[in-house]
């Protein structure tokens, strides 16, 4: 009975380990997908690329940006991008040092640390700070309808 109970347990266990292996295989590829789509946004803003920014921010996206006082709408995200663009400002480097990612069904918060150096009219300069941002599964597509950002002094 023992012999039987002991090949029990070891078969269960061995299932439990596969399912866990294979959900957190998933759950990674996921993340893989959510942290692309993350600085799609980031790099199409930056780009002034409308086609990804109409895909990815929603028309119920809030911003709430460091140092500003008024909240952002999504007509309010594509026209700083317009603006920042018709500047003549460049990315030149855009990283995310460190990244944590909470899941709430089709729901994900990322908390993240950015760095950017951009250009704008001929001169360079480095942002960096936290972020913190929404992203929600919609027809198999992550959207990201709300980011708070703070920037480090």
């Amino acid at each position: 009975m023992r012999s039987r109970m002991s090949s029990f347990i070891a078969v269960g266990l061995v299932v439990v380990a596969t399912v866990s292996a294979s959900h957190l295989m998933a759950q990674a590829q996921n993340d893989e997908q959510l942290l692309k789509v993350r600085e799609s946004v980031w790099r199409a803003w930056f780009a002034n690329d409308t086609k990804v920014l109409e895909k990815l921010v929603p028309a119920e996206t809030i911003v709430i940006s460091s140092g500003e006082k008024e909240w952002k709408k999504q007509a309010d995200v594509f026209r700083g991008a317009a603006d920042f663009h018709a500047k003549g400002g460049k990315l030149i480097r855009l990283e995310f040092p460190r990244t944590e990612v909470q899941h709430f069904g089709d729901v994900a918060v990322t908390y993240s640390q950015y760095l950017y150096e951009l250009e704008v009219e001929g001169k360079r300069s480095v942002t960096s700070g936290r972020v913190t941002e929404v992203f929600v599964m919609r027809n198999g597509q992550w959207t990201n309808p709300g980011w708070h950002t703070d920037e480090e002094k």
